[in-house]
């Protein structure tokens, strides 16, 4: 408000000085020119009476000549009065013109009304710093669970395709550097509803300077953060960032998992896909062999350095070592979109090709040339832009990486689906035939689509049918709420993969576990399963019916028949 004050007194100084001074000239004009009153008396006008029709007579209405006639004198004055005015009233209204077009008091009139929306919010809402391919993809997911996001961003053309998204909740949004703290502050970083800052940014230093003004501001809030620098994450990191995510490192520990145990490499890729979806296929990386990285850039080494631990040989093509750098076994130098330089690499002998530049037409270029001279490859290409959907579907490669899309996929089950992290991070520890055994079992509840994915809290409010049964000492088994109301002896097409009760965690939980109050539940499966699963746990008679077998009257009249019935 201080800002639009100050640029409204700052552009209208001067209309306002010039029209006070009309005013007061023509005020002072008609005050001392003498005028003669209705019996031809000498007469001066007062500074009221002056006053009053100067007032009215700038508006050119006119209501006449008062309290007498004027003179010859007085009326000469009067026409210069209104010329001057005039004059002074269109400069003005000229200058407020021009004050509304002005980008800056435009700026500052949005920026107010973006602070007045966020005050009022009323549900835990998260802060998305950025709004490229990432918070695109991540405002969708978000908004699409009922999650509400506000979002900052320095250009203004990003910030206006937000208008043009089929969004399903409104998206406040603030065109503004978000290594700013007022912008933080205006975004709700100290609201009692933030629930999260993420900082998407594709530069570093924003970033880090996002995470560290979340946490200097407001401890207790999670931060998120994007990083593709090492030294960067130290620096986050002891700024007790919650969460730091490194595309490149994600996808490196990705062909890891795919390589050592490809079976919980598809269940990962099956629970956090976007529902709905077509269920991916399974991937087998060869575990042993020659492989080629082309490119040695931020991507390329976290690859380089995975395949190493893995025991892969593995030859670096770069155009531009001295850049990059180099490993410590060499180079071929080149792009890799020459066959002489693939030569060099050996491509005869290589099971696997990394296509990993940051330029989508050299990593086009290199898999197609590769497979004109082998067709015995195992083909990772790196997507840098989201507009190449098509072009890499085409390329058909086995593995591909889009750091926008990993980068939103891990944050969306950070904040969406949390307990699903956990899982993961549990389901690591678990044996190859543990996954097998579970993938089949998720196939055999979806048809051919990525199971949806349930999180269920049993002190939650909504639940409250549970609750008063758990509350009151009831027994309650994790198989019974996932019985069909309609048919009690069926169960529900979902999942059980994880309780989280009192500090301890169970995963793959049996159907004879017995509920406990606030018990922490993630399901995957349908979503109509899930949908049922909620009406029973919110509906005492139907989560009656399933406990005990019986279908009780509710209502006094309905009791009284079947009690006529029984005699």
């Amino acid at each position: 408000m201080d800002n639009i004050v100050f640029l409204i007194l700052r552009r209208m100084r001067r209309p306002l000085l010039t029209l006070v001074l009309v005013y007061a000239a023509s005020i002072l004009g008609l005050v001392l020119i003498p005028g003669q009153d209705a019996q031809g008396n000498p007469w001066h006008m007062s500074f009221f009476h002056a006053f009053y029709f100067v007032s009215f007579m700038s508006t050119t209405i006119g209501f006449g000549e008062v309290p007498y006639e004027f003179t010859d004198m007085q009326r000469a004055w009067v026409m210069v009065c209104i010329y001057m005015s005039v004059i002074a009233w269109l400069y003005a209204i000229g200058t407020i013109l021009s004050l509304l077009q002005d980008k800056t008091f435009q700026h500052a009139i949005k920026e107010r009304r973006f602070a007045q929306r966020i005050r009022h919010m009323r549900e835990p809402f998260y802060i998305l710093c950025g709004y490229g391919e990432t918070g695109r993809e991540l405002a969708k997911a978000l908004t699409e669970r009922g999650q509400h996001v506000v979002v900052i961003d320095q250009n203004e053309d990003k910030i206006n395709l937000i208008k043009l998204q089929n969004l399903r909740d409104f998206v406040p949004a603030l065109h503004a550097n978000a290594r700013t703290p007022r912008y933080l502050v205006e975004a709700g970083l100290n609201h009692p509803q933030c629930a999260g800052v993420v900082a998407l940014t594709n530069d570093n230093a924003v970033n880090l300077k996002i995470a560290i003004t979340a946490k200097l501001l407001n401890p207790q809030t999670t931060v998120i953060c994007r990083a593709d620098s090492h030294d960067i994450e130290a620096n986050m990191a002891s700024f007790g960032t919650d969460y730091i995510i490194d595309p490149f490192d994600v996808f490196a520990k990705y062909l890891s998992t795919a390589l050592q145990t490809p079976g919980l490499y598809l269940l990962q890729r099956w629970l956090t896909a976007k529902p709905g979806s077509s269920l991916p296929d399974p991937v087998y990386p060869p575990t042993s062999g020659h492989w080629i990285v082309g490119g040695y850039g931020r991507f390329g080494k976290a690859v380089f350095e995975r395949l190493n631990k893995e025991g892969m040989a593995v030859t670096v093509v770069e155009a531009m070592p001295e850049k990059t750098g180099a490993p410590k076994q060499g180079i071929v130098k080149g792009r890799g979109t020459e066959e002489e330089t693939l030569l060099d690499a050996d491509i005869q002998k290589t099971v696997g090709i990394v296509a990993g530049t940051d330029n989508d037409a050299n990593n086009l270029s290199i898999v197609m040339t590769a497979r004109a001279m082998t067709n015995k490859l195992f083909v990772i290409a790196r997507q840098n832009y989201r507009e190449n959907d098509r072009l890499y579907q085409a390329v058909d490669a086995d593995m591909v990486m889009h750091p926008s899309a990993i980068v939103a996929e891990k944050i969306r089950v950070l904040l969406a689906t949390p307990m699903l992290y956990e899982f993961m991070s549990l389901a690591a520890y678990q044996e190859e035939d543990w996954a097998c055994a579970l993938i089949s079992r998720v196939a055999g509840l979806v048809d051919n689509r990525v199971p949806a994915i349930q999180e269920i809290v049993l002190d939650d409010k909504r639940h409250c049918a549970i609750r008063e049964i758990l509350d009151h000492g009831g027994a309650v088994h994790l198989k019974d709420i996932m019985r069909n109301p309609s048919d009690r002896s069926r169960s529900l097409n979902c999942i059980a993969l994880l309780r989280i009760s009192r500090n301890s965690r169970e995963l793959m939980p049996d159907g004879d576990t017995s509920l406990l109050p606030g018990d922490k539940l993630l399901f995957c499966g349908t979503r109509h399963a899930f949908s049922v699963m909620e009406w029973t746990l919110c509906h005492g008679p139907t989560l009656e019916y399933i406990l005990t077998g019986e279908d009780k009257p509710r209502s006094w009249i309905w009791r009284k028949i079947k009690e006529r019935k029984k005699r």
